[in-house]
């Protein structure tokens, strides 16, 4: 991509708002633009981020036995008075009519949907397990929208539910979309610790959180440095000390990524979604429930992945591999473009006629991991440098392929 073309701006400053650090860089660095507040538009850079991290937790949950669906977004009233959460859901449902006055609440979660379904095409202990999932839109009617991506009234949200005959079978496949979430969130270079959490509006017998400690993070979590168990403080906000092993326990400000619950029989009871067993007996299906707003995950990363100059994206979701800078007016860095992505790597060319100080500056900003400098300073060769790193490499240009083939 000639960065000449991206549909971006970079700003010298962030918006008079933007007090958490995602806000302040995504927004610098061009990735997104508020519309209004806690709505968002992504920009290409953005987008190429989130569509990242689309495709790993697709990965992750394909290899799980999980099959992707993709539900509506206006969801009937009727639906939502089956389960009694018209009324009641916290942040409260944003609802409109049609032009025939049927009233329909916008998705800010989907268990009516998914088990509106399951009611249909699940009958038999045949039929089970399964597990079902989306990235989709949610709507949420915050109060307060906060912390640029972090907290929105409308996101992108992957859900998954899974469906099973026995509370013994949900809990194993609960246990494998926690240990997918663990490798999903190590790609994101994101260390999580998983904490006891309240269920909300969403309910069931048994819910937690996926945690990242950081200073901005809206959450207050109990943690236990000796074994690692934690809560959300709103679970239990009396507790000193730790459970399991009595040590101390330590008061943290952290970011919920993830929560997963254990809804057992809530929405089937509720909603009428049966199967019948071995011994022909009827009995409610058994269903959990996963979700991680990617956003979110994406603000995140950026909270923990940045230093003084700008972001600094973990390799696997930048937006770009590589950022080609020029600073001479020539054919060298043109033809080294174009043999970059003629061997498939995604680079990003920045052509454009500025001074260098201004182009490393706009690097740093945008954080793309890997850095190639083409000057008259490094003559026939090419100055590498990684992103987050003050150490910097000579590459003769004429080895500039088999560099990439030893070290990438």
């Amino acid at each position: 991509m000639y960065q000449s073309k991206l549909f971006t701006k970079t700003l010298k400053s962030p918006p008079k708002d933007a007090v958490s650090i995602n806000h302040q860089l995504l927004t610098r660095a061009g990735f997104i633009k508020q519309l209004t507040s806690g709505i968002w538009s992504f920009l290409p850079l953005g987008w190429r981020v989130y569509k990242k991290l689309e495709k790993i937790v697709e990965k992750e949950l394909d290899a799980i036995g999980s099959q992707e669906v993709f539900l509506p977004t206006l969801i009937p009233a009727e639906l939502w008075r089956e389960t009694g959460r018209w009324d009641t859901m916290d942040p409260p449902l944003f609802k409109c009519k049609d032009r025939h006055e049927k009233w329909f609440g916008l998705g800010s979660t989907h268990e009516e949907v998914i088990t509106e379904l399951s009611r249909f095409y699940i009958n038999s202990y045949r039929d089970l397990p399964q597990a079902l999932y989306q990235i989709q839109n949610k709507f949420r009617n915050e109060t307060r929208p906060s912390g640029g991506l972090l907290r929105t009234k409308e996101f992108l949200m992957k859900d998954l539910y899974s469906f099973h005959q026995s509370e013994e079978d949900l809990r194993k496949f609960y246990q494998k979309v926690v240990e997918a979430y663990q490798k999903f969130f190590k790609v994101c270079k994101l260390e999580t610790v998983l904490v006891e959490a309240h269920s909300g509006s969403i309910g069931g017998n048994k819910s937690q959180e996926f945690m990242v400690f950081s200073e901005t993070g809206e959450d207050k979590i109990l943690y236990c440095p000796r074994c690692g168990w934690g809560t959300n403080i709103e679970k239990a906000p009396d507790e000193e000390k730790c459970p399991k092993c009595f040590s101390k326990l330590e008061k943290k400000n952290a970011i919920e990524i993830g929560h997963v619950f254990e809804l057992g029989a809530l929405y089937s009871e509720k909603m009428s979604a049966f199967f019948v067993d071995q011994k022909g007996k009827r009995k409610p299906l058994i269903m959990g429930c996963y979700g991680i707003g990617l956003p979110r995950l994406l603000a995140t990363i950026v909270e923990v992945h940045h230093d003084q100059d700008g972001i600094i994206w973990p390799l696997r979701v930048a937006p770009f591999e590589y950022h080609l800078l020029s600073f001479k007016k020539d054919k060298e860095a043109n033809r080294i473009y174009r043999l970059l992505t003629s061997y498939g790597k995604e680079v990003l060319f920045d052509e454009r006629d500025l001074s260098p100080g201004e182009k490393l500056k706009d690097a740093d900003l945008i954080g793309i991991p890997k850095r190639l400098i083409i000057s008259q300073k490094t003559g026939k060769m090419i100055e590498y440098k990684e992103r987050g790193n003050k150490k910097t490499k000579l590459i003769k240009i004429k080895d500039l392929m088999k560099f990439f083939n030893i070290n990438f």
